[in-house]
C-alpha cells in the first residue's frame, strides 16, 4: 500500500476555485491509478475524478462544473481543480490510490474538509 496526504482544503466562496494536492509515500509512477472522491453529511462516498497510470482520466457524474485532475510522478503527487464551487460541493475530499499490479492493494488518504459558504 501507498500512504497519502491531502493538503489544500479549507473554506471556499460560492464561486471561487479549489485546488487540492495528495502526496503519496511511494512512487506513483506506472504503479497506481488515482482518484478523488468526496462525501458529503449523509451521503455516500462518490468519485470526483480519476486518473490512471497513463493519464486517462474520468469525472463523477455528479461533478458539474469546470473541473482538472492531473498527476506529477516525478512528485508522486496527484492535483484536484474545481472552479465554480457551490454549497453542493461541500464533502470532506479523500485522495485514493489503486495498485494495477494488486487491485487489492488500495489506499485512501485521511480526507480534508472543504465548506463552501460566503
Amino acid at each position: 500500500q501507498v500512504q497519502l496526504v491531502e493538503s489544500g482544503g479549507g473554506l471556499v466562496q460560492p464561486g471561487g476555485s479549489l485546488r487540492l494536492s495528495c502526496a503519496a509515500s511511494r512512487s506513483i509512477f506506472s504503479s497506481y491509478d488515482m482518484g478523488w472522491y468526496r462525501q458529503a453529511p449523509g451521503k455516500e462516498r462518490e468519485l470526483v475524478a480519476k486518473i490512471t497510470t497513463v493519464g486517462r482520466t474520468d469525472y463523477g457524474d455528479s461533478v458539474k462544473g469546470p473541473i482538472t485532475i492531473s498527476r506529477d510522478n516525478a512528485k508522486n503527487t496527484v492535483y484536484l481543480k474545481m472552479n465554480s464551487m457551490n454549497p453542493k460541493d461541500k464533502a470532506v475530499y479523500y485522495c485514493h490510490a489503486t495498485s494495477v499490479y494488486k487491485r487489492r492493494n488500495k489506499s485512501w488518504g485521511q480526507g480534508t474538509q472543504v465548506p463552501v459558504s460566503s
